[in-house]
């Protein structure tokens, strides 16, 4: 029965997560959710930025506190190991719901366009970093990265087994095509208001500082592997007309290490 539970909660955590994403594509693109970005403004241009600030720092102070080692670490002592990963994304969840329940539209064009071929693109751009976003979680274990791998393998007697370094598709281009996604997502808009323009700064920079936490932490776990993955591929931006090296360059760096 308690094998039981514990995947029965994950499952219904991830449920959650997936509803909640599905609401944040119609939210940041205004469309089939009650209340989106860019709804009518509510309440004063000053108490509506005040507000959005502050649900923002919420969610961001959640998602990069209980994703910390540390935290984990004491956070295992409270809950089961294998419903740890279960619980931050029921967290998460509960996080954005609050944002887009709370969030207060404030008006205003930055800019719109009207052109159909230019709209019809950033909608593209939009869809594409979307896809981008869960096809990126895929690759690096989507069912691990939500917490489902861990309470099936908990449901099934098995112990869990962290999950080794690799870097699929994109991920041979950039170190972060997950974060890629979300900036098209949130920068490609037709018509941009302020609202909207506040949403997209502040989670572009809460996604830097995040990136520095995360390859911290990467770092730390996978040690010399990821620092010469760090070295080689691009943190956001692909290089691809960059030179490839040859074998001998390769040996050469290497001997060049060895002699450091």
């Amino acid at each position: 029965m308690r094998r039981m539970s514990v995947f029965t909660y994950g499952v219904t955590c991830y449920l959650m997560f997936l509803g909640t994403f599905l609401y944040a594509v119609g939210f940041v693109g205004n469309f089939l959710v009650p209340k989106s970005l860019d709804s009518a403004p509510e309440m004063t241009f000053g108490r509506a930025l005040l507000v959005n600030l502050g649900l923002l720092g919420l969610f961001a102070l959640q998602h990069s506190l209980m994703a910390r080692p540390a935290f984990k670490w004491w956070w295992t002592k409270l809950v089961p190991p294998p419903v740890e990963r279960s619980t931050y994304v029921l967290f998460s969840s509960l996080a954005l719901l609050l944002l887009f329940w709370q969030w207060q539209p404030m008006g205003g064009i930055v800019w719109h366009i009207e052109n159909s071929t230019g709209r019809l693109l950033l909608y593209g751009l939009f869809t594409f970093g979307w896809l981008l976003v869960l096809v990126s979680t895929f690759l690096i274990n989507h069912f691990d990265l939500f917490g489902l791998r861990q309470v099936y393998l908990y449901l099934q007697g098995k112990e869990y087994t962290s999950l080794r370094f690799a870097t699929p598709g994109p991920y041979k281009l950039l170190r972060h095509p997950l974060y890629v996604g979300w900036f098209f997502a949130f920068w490609a808009a037709p018509t941009m208001t302020v609202a909207h323009l506040v949403f997209a700064l502040l989670t572009a920079a809460y996604i830097l500082i995040a990136i520095q936490l995360e390859e911290r932490d990467l770092l730390a776990a996978h040690g010399e592997a990821y620092a010469e993955y760090r070295r080689h591929v691009p943190m956001l931006v692909p290089r691809f007309f960059a030179k490839k090296r040859t074998p001998q360059q390769a040996a050469q760096e290497v001997m060049h290490k060895t002699a450091a």
